[in-house]
C-alpha cells in the first residue's frame, strides 16, 4: 500500500461478464457465512454457564468484547488488503507477499499455531459421531471399545486403537485433499455455505420458536421463517458460487501446487 505497486481499487471491483461476477459474489457470500458460524460456538459457552448469575454477565463481556477484537481485526486485513492490492487482491493475504520474508514467514507460523488447536476443537464433534457410531454397530469389538492404559510418570493415559487409527487415517486424508485443492477462498466458501443455513439460522430459530412457543402462522413466526427462507437461499447461492470457482480453478491449477 505504501509503495503503490498494486492493482487499481474501484467499487465495482473486476471488469467481468454477469454471470462470472454474479457467481463471485456468491463466493464472498460463503466465506462472510463462515465467519458467522462462530455463533455457534456461543451456544455451547452460554449452555455451561449455569451456577450463577455473575459467570453469565463475565462470559457475555468476554464475548462482545471478543467479537469486537475480530471484527475489527478483520475490517483492517480486508480494507488494508484491498488498499495494497486493488483488485488482485488474493484470497489468502500472506501468499501477496514476499518481503520482508520473516514477517511473512512469522504470519504463516502463527496460522499453523492457530489452526492446530481450531483442528482439534472444531473436529471433535465430527470425531465423536463416527466413534460413536462404530460403538452403536460393533459394540464387543474390542479394537473399537478396548480402553489402554498408559503409565506417563505419576499420569495414567486411556487410548483406544481406533481412535488412534481412524483419527490419523483421517488427517492424513485431510490433509492430502488439502494439497490437492488448494483453492483457499473457494473451499472456505463452500464449507461457510454449508454450515452458513442450517446452523447458524435454521436451528436457532427453531430453537427460539420452541422455547417461545411462537404460535404458527402468527406475525412473528412468519417473520422468523422468512429469515429462515433467506439464510438458506444465501447457503445454496453460495455453494453455487464456490462449486463454480473450484472447477474453474481445476482448469487453471496444477495439482499439489500453491495457488498463485
Amino acid at each position: 500500500m505504501c509503495t503503490g505497486k498494486g492493482a487499481a481499487t474501484s467499487i465495482t471491483g473486476t471488469k467481468l461478464p454477469l454471470e462470472d461476477k454474479l457467481l463471485k459474489v456468491f463466493t464472498a457470500m460463503g466465506n462472510i457465512g463462515l465467519a458467522c458460524t462462530y455463533a455457534t460456538v456461543i451456544y455451547d459457552i452460554m449452555d455451561t454457564l449455569k451456577s450463577h448469575p455473575a459467570e453469565n454477565k463475565q462470559m457475555k463481556r468476554a464475548n462482545v468484547l471478543g467479537l469486537t477484537a475480530m471484527t475489527i481485526l478483520f475490517l483492517l486485513c480486508s480494507g488494508l488488503g484491498y488498499a495494497a492490492f486493488g483488485d488482485n487482491t488474493p484470497g489468502n493475504i500472506l501468499t501477496g507477499f514476499t518481503e520482508p520474508f520473516w514477517l511473512v514467514a512469522l504470519g504463516n507460523g502463527c496460522i499453523v499455531i492457530h489452526m492446530i488447536g481450531a483442528y482439534q476443537v472444531m473436529g471433535q464433534p465430527f470425531f465423536r459421531i463416527v466413534e460413536m457410531g462404530a460403538n452403536m454397530v460393533w459394540p464387543h469389538a474390542d479394537f473399537i471399545n478396548k480402553e489402554y492404559p498408559l503409565m506417563m510418570g505419576n499420569v495414567v493415559v486411556h487410548f483406544n486403537l481406533f481412535r488412534l487409527v481412524w483419527r490419523t487415517i483421517f488427517v492424513i486424508l485431510a490433509t492430502i485433499l488439502a494439497m490437492v485443492m488448494p483453492f483457499f477462498s473457494e473451499v472456505l466458501s463452500l464449507l461457510g455455505a454449508i454450515g452458513f443455513g442450517p446452523l447458524v439460522v435454521f436451528f436457532p430459530i427453531q430453537m427460539h420458536i420452541a422455547q417461545k412457543q411462537i404460535r404458527k402462522l402468527s406475525l412473528r413466526w412468519c417473520c422468523l421463517q422468512f429469515i429462515t427462507s433467506l439464510g438458506f437461499i444465501v447457503s445454496v447461492n453460495a455453494v453455487i458460487g464456490s462449486i463454480h470457482g473450484i472447477i474453474q480453478d481445476f482448469n487453471k491449477t496444477n495439482l499439489f501446487k500453491s495457488k498463485q
